[in-house]
């Protein structure tokens, strides 16, 4: 089926359709909204005076003062505020949030990133007939490098989409979706960064056994993976294809790759993304 896809080639400054700047609201300061928040300051996709954040931990607010935006303690005030409100909390904390949400005369289009979160259970603790897009970013949206997906409930319009995929598309790339398939954009994307994490330090960790220096064998390692992955977005060659070609009968690559395989790689990252996806799942039917 087709691909809605957004990338930053196509990211804007958000506005309304009166042209006025669209105000972004964060329920939620943490790691995930501090990076999303420093992105579109950083792009010029949102003014700083246009964000306004709230957090239970002072320390994640007074971290945004250097981006110039504003945290305060009361979600409410920050749900008044926002045309787009951003729900970063816990998954196990979404609830009692969305319920804390009073109804307002122009309720926000309200996109959440919480893990597992379905659009029926968000829907029934939101008031009724509220706009409601459920997202799966990821870690690397703190340099820029956001890989997300993302699907609207039935209220959304075709704009309302428009407007979320171009926030995300401000911090990365991001997919337009069907909600029965953000459980394994979660088990992939969502949860992925942490797998190419424990395989660059595996990699490196084999460069110290080799007889590298640690800073060396990490320094490669990070930029051997870096580089293949920017092959394979730039060649658009199958990752297969690429593997092939650095494969010289009897050499020293296809004995590494026959390691590998006898290491059981493909199952173990395979079962990993499978894992996760059950994983989401269940924290979905949770209430």
């Amino acid at each position: 089926r087709a691909l809605h896809h957004v990338s930053p080639a196509a990211t804007m400054v958000l506005s309304k359709a009166d042209g006025s700047a669209l105000r972004v609201g964060f329920v939620g300061a943490g790691m995930m909204a501090g990076a999303m928040i420093r992105g579109l300051v950083r792009t010029g996709t949102c003014a700083a005076d246009s964000i306004l954040a709230s957090d239970a931990y002072q320390p994640c607010l007074d971290a945004l003062a250097d981006v110039g935006v504003r945290g305060v303690k009361s979600n409410q005030e920050v749900a008044n505020f926002a045309d787009l409100l951003v729900i970063a909390v816990k998954p196990q904390m979404v609830p009692d949030v969305c319920r804390e949400l009073s109804v307002s005369p122009e309720p926000p289009l309200v996109v959440s990133i919480a893990a597992g979160i379905t659009l029926a259970s968000l829907g029934s603790w939101l008031p009724n007939g509220c706009r409601i897009v459920r997202v799966m970013p990821n870690t690397p949206c703190l340099v820029g490098e956001l890989a997300a997906a993302y699907s609207p409930n039935e209220a959304c319009s075709d704009a309302d989409s428009a407007t979320v995929g171009s926030l995300l598309g401000a911090l990365g790339s991001a997919f337009k979706v069907k909600e029965v398939d953000m459980d394994a954009v979660t088990g992939l994307s969502g949860s992925g960064p942490a797998y190419v994490f424990q395989f660059i330090e595996a990699l490196s960790d084999g460069g110290v056994r080799a007889g590298l220096t640690r800073p060396v064998a990490m320094e490669l390692a990070a930029k051997t993976v870096r580089g293949a992955a920017t092959m394979v977005l730039e060649t658009g060659k199958h990752p297969g294809l690429l593997k092939d070609q650095v494969t010289s009968p009897g050499g020293t690559t296809i004995a590494g790759v026959h390691a590998l395989e006898q290491g059981g790689l493909r199952a173990a990252v395979m079962n990993a993304v499978m894992a996760a996806t059950e994983r989401s799942k269940e924290l979905g039917q949770k209430k």
